[in-house]
């Protein structure tokens, strides 16, 4: 596993992160949680990438993964969701790191995301306030933000965040262009997320309702023909895209990260394939913004 430095803030992060919301639901064991876990560990993973919203995926983090607290690099997403208290106010921030902390056994998280606000909320400055009060009292180590378009544009521009998350994939590439830029010139760090971009090819026919309907669209539309699976494809573009620190793809299989280990280790894609994708993007851009 290739480790990657995370910006400037020190951190060093696996080029493979393991996105935590499929084991937010009711479906797992302790011992099967326990085990998936441990095994993305085990098999060089360092980034896990959860969020308030992922059901009971921070608790499960830290009640499974406390005793390797050194092993591994926590980022998580807040801003919303307190009882009592107006989302993306202050303390909705303040009070959602205290009870990540609490849930995940920690006493502190590496990298805190803003999870997708708006422009507006950017803009009036107090989550931002809150946020980096939590990294001056030692609670997070990273100010982060989670989100795309307009908003991510903003906050890649401000110089009050550490980590930018956002959807890079060969269906959602407009963030290539508009803000990994901007993150290598400050030593940002990135998490690509939707690196798979939903696995739009399972589908022969358009999906309705389905979380990929849109890139399954874009595909389509696109209509590359590779010598290589989109899967690979689709990996290999995303992981190394320039300015990319890691990629999150979540699973509740061990195995599939396995496989994806294994397309990781034939590094870039060729020249010719990822310039390909690109320009087939590019051509065929129809109002494709990011997605959220």
């Amino acid at each position: 596993m290739e480790i990657r430095a995370f910006g400037k803030s020190g951190i060093e992060v696996s080029t493979l992160g393991f996105g935590a919301g499929h084991i937010g639901g009711h479906n797992f064991t302790d011992a099967e949680i326990s085990n998936l876990l441990n095994s993305v560990v085990d098999i060089g993973i360092n980034l896990f990438d959860t969020a308030r919203a992922y059901g009971l995926s921070e608790e499960r983090i830290g009640k499974h993964l406390s005793h390797r607290r050194n092993e591994i690099i926590i980022s998580t997403k807040c801003g919303y969701g307190i009882s009592g208290v107006n989302d993306w106010a202050y303390d909705s921030v303040i009070m959602g790191i205290d009870e990540a902390l609490t849930k995940l056994r920690t006493d502190y998280i590496d990298i805190v995301h803003l999870h997708s606000c708006s422009l507006e909320v950017l803009r009036r400055g107090a989550v931002i306030e809150a946020l980096n009060k939590s990294v001056e009292s030692g609670k997070i180590r990273v100010a982060a933000f989670s989100g795309e378009n307009e908003a991510l544009e903003f906050a890649a521009t401000t110089g009050k965040f550490g980590s930018l998350e956002f959807s890079i994939n060969p269906f959602d590439q407009r963030s290539i262009d508009k803000v990994l830029p901007i993150t290598k010139e400050n030593s940002i760090g990135v998490i690509a997320k939707r690196p798979i971009a939903n696995v739009p090819w399972k589908f022969d026919e358009q999906p309705y309702g389905d979380y990929c309907e849109e890139y399954w669209k874009r595909m389509k539309k696109m209509n590359l023909k590779l010598d290589l699976d989109w899967l690979e494809a689709a990996i290999r573009f995303s992981a190394f895209t320039e300015g990319v620190s890691s990629i999150i793809i979540g699973t509740s299989s061990i195995d599939h990260l396995k496989k994806n280990l294994k397309l990781l280790e034939k590094d870039k894609l060729p020249k010719e394939i990822y310039s390909m994708i690109r320009k087939s993007f590019k051509e065929n851009d129809d109002n494709w913004i990011g997605q959220v």
